[in-house]
């Protein structure tokens, strides 16, 4: 169709079932756009976006009664592809199409009151036609993909999504900021609801991902920089300094005890509850199983210190070693090179790139009511630690004040016994569902209490054990079993908050709380508290997703593109977030939407090719005066100045432009033109608004 040619616009109403028609008179709508200028049909119908509402569409343009197309319905987000491809398959430029929401942005604002809602639609639809009347056709572009993916992160989440994406034949480089992937789910000593053991499960996974030939794994590694757009992302990616040749360490361990005591630190893997050197791994079935040196805590005890200079000299003339050089049977503890402190850089490319960093737990010293710096009083990830065959006590029941003696007297050979605890009291949503911290709920505190409880039970089972619930909360499959399983062991439920914890002589523990079911403060005489702690972001997430240039939401999480449609998607495309980077939730969830995110990174990447539409920024050289404004202003780093002529002129990259019209708006000499959205289209739709009540009348 000519651009030339005269306007005949078809507009197309939708009831939406009730959720427009509930609020909206459509039939009187449907009469006003009749009398709009260049308005030849209307229509309204049930649902516009069902088969028989796109096929009314198709009809009319077919037949060549209409060559622009309005339709009112929902938002555009979800629903404007859907009739921009009813236009192209009807033979129309699918740019000669404009949606007019009045759903969002009139009947669900304005329900209650139909009158004005009404004619609130009316506004809308007419701003759509004032458009729709100057659209001109555009055409899509292509753009050629890589078929390579960045995974940042190396927990449960990141490992199925490069595992998904390797096996499929793509090429996946997987990001870890720590010495070993594996995540939190490392710790775990079991998972619910079938009390698997968590290694069984992790640990052939990790190894599957060392081993693929698909996957470059990059631990100790963290994500620096990132610029272009989909399809060809370039990378930079920071390789810490391990201070240990990987090529020759095999993971041994022959260094890790020699390191000296003062050199000790409180070990990460155990949440704090036993001490590591500043040479370690991190933990028994490590993937890669690589020593590293934290040169925080290293205290230099040799003659040399990384540094390449000459060493210090004993009497006799030789080197003085340090301890974790004598013993390392491969050389790889070796301080004779020099080593450069910052690590290396490794430039990748890549078309697509997924977001699975994980979760930390809240720290527990936020909340001065529960005694934290005592202790016996814990969080449930160090509870999870205690229990389990490789944590602090071998799995063995002590009170964590009772683990540096048994470390102490398991270094000197001895054996000694401590008092096993008689009471364990859980306190859920410490920091969860509280307007003071966090208002979310953590979803999985109720049943990881639950899972903990069980298994402390069956295997004492004269150990007394208190759960302190808000409300119970296990909507999963075979979850409300498991809780009733735990009730049926005797495990004590007690439906309120916990108030406060005191601590008592004799290193009891006093936990002050309600019991709403009997309506009557309760206190329980404890040897352990464990506070089942909110689950937050990554401290670095906030930073990483301004790298990426994804959002964040107020939580802290990284923003899906759409809840409901789009929960793996972000706004920028090519980006993909899974596991507990994009929220709360339990390791099947995190599993599902990582494979998710995978298919999505292979759906957009496999053809090779991607469509971009042409919705985007173009500069007019000749109104261009170089003056730069809209460089720095870009969110997206697509434009600069370049020479045009001898002149500095500014220049969009199109691969780089999201369309968003910052730049369109702040030009001073009105030389950038948004396609979709051009000066003269917006102002016919800010003066049909302006002039309402004249229209109206």
């Amino acid at each position: 169709m000519s651009n030339d040619e005269k306007p005949k616009i078809g507009v197309y109403i939708c009831h939406c079932g009730e959720n427009i028609a509930g609020a909206v008179d459509v039939k009187a709508v449907a009469e006003f756009a009749k009398t709009l200028p260049d308005v030849v049909v209307v229509r309204d119908y049930l649902f516009m976006c069902s088969d028989p509402g796109q096929e009314l569409i198709k009809q009319d343009i077919k037949e060549g009664l209409v060559n622009r197309v309005v339709v009112a319905a929902c938002t555009p987000r979800t629903h404007e592809p859907i009739f921009r491809k009813a236009c192209e398959d009807a033979g129309l430029n699918k740019y000669y199409f404009e949606m007019a929401n009045i759903r969002d942005q009139c009947s669900w604002a304005h329900w209650h009151e139909k009158e004005k809602a009404t004619e609130k639609a009316k506004v809308i639809i007419a701003s759509a036609v004032a458009k729709a009347r100057l659209l001109e056709p555009l055409e899509d572009r292509y753009i050629d993909l890589k078929k390579e993916v960045l995974v940042i992160g190396g927990g449960i989440a990141g490992i199925f999504a490069s595992l998904d994406l390797a096996n499929a034949g793509f090429k996946v480089h997987l990001v870890e900021k720590s010495p070993s992937i594996g995540g939190n789910m490392a710790k775990l000593d079991k998972t619910f609801p079938t009390n698997d053991c968590s290694a069984c499960i992790l640990t052939p996974l990790m190894v599957e991902v060392a081993n693929h030939p698909n996957i470059n794994l990059l631990t100790y590694s963290e994500v620096e920089s990132i610029t272009g757009s989909v399809g060809n992302f370039k990378v930079k990616v920071r390789k810490k300094q391990t201070y240990v040749d990987w090529n020759k360490c095999t993971g041994c361990g022959a260094c890790l005890d020699v390191c000296p005591p003062k050199a000790r630190v409180p070990d990460e893997f155990n949440e704090g509850m036993s001490l590591r050197g500043a040479i370690y791994i991190p933990f028994p079935q490590a993937v890669p199983k690589k020593a590293v040196v934290d040169m925080n805590a290293c205290i230099k005890c040799g003659g040399r210190d990384f540094s390449g200079k000459e060493p210090r000299k004993s009497k006799s003339g030789k080197p003085i070693l340090a301890p974790c050089e004598r013993v390392c049977p491969t050389g790889a503890a070796d301080r004779t090179p020099y080593r450069d402190p910052n690590g290396e850089i490794v430039e990748l490319e890549v078309g697509a790139i997924i977001v699975a960093t994980g979760y930390k737990v809240m720290d527990k010293s936020y909340f001065k009511e529960f005694s934290p710096h005592h202790p016996n009083v814990i969080t449930a990830m160090q509870m999870e630690r205690l229990i389990s065959a490789t944590g602090p006590s071998e799995g063995k029941l002590i009170k964590p004040s009772d683990i540096p003696k048994l470390l102490e007297a398991k270094k000197k050979g001895e054996k000694i016994e401590v008092e096993k605890p008689k009471t364990i009291t859980f306190i859920s949503c410490v920091g969860s569902r509280d307007n003071r911290y966090h208002t979310y709920c953590s979803r999985v505190c109720c049943m990881y209490m639950l899972k903990q409880a069980m298994i402390l039970k069956e295997k004492y089972p004269d150990l007394d054990i208190y759960i302190f619930f808000i409300d119970v909360r296990t909507p999963g499959k075979e979850f409300d079993e498991y809780y009733m399983r735990c009730r049926q062991l005797g495990i004590k439920i007690i439906k309120g908050r916990a108030g406060g914890i005191q601590v008592l002589p004799g290193d009891k523990l006093l936990v002050k709380g309600y019991d709403a079911e009997v309506c009557r403060p309760v206190e329980v005489i404890t040897d352990i508290a464990v506070l089942a702690t909110a689950i937050e972001p990554d401290n670095t997430l906030r930073d990483l997703a301004r790298t990426l240039g994804i959002n964040v939401g107020a939580e802290g999480f990284l923003k899906e593109r759409h809840t409901k449609l789009y929960p793996v998607d972000t706004m920028t495309e090519g980006i993909f977030i899974a596991g507990c980077a994009q929220g709360p939730k339990d390791i099947p969830d995190s599993v599902a939407q990582a494979k998710a995110a995978a298919a999505s990174a292979m759906s957009l990447l496999e053809p090779g090719k991607m469509t971009v539409e042409p919705l985007i920024s173009e500069v007019d050289k000749e109104k261009c005066t170089g003056c730069g404004v809209c460089v720095p202003l870009c969110p997206y780093g697509a434009i600069s100045l370049v020479k045009h002529e001898d002149k500095l002129k500014s220049e969009i990259n199109p691969a780089l432009c999201k369309g968003c019209g910052v730049c369109t708006a702040a030009c001073p000499s009105k030389a950038i033109t948004l396609h979709g959205f051009t000066y003269e289209q917006v102002l016919a739709q800010i003066k049909t608004i302006a002039k309402w009540p004249e229209i109206q009348t």
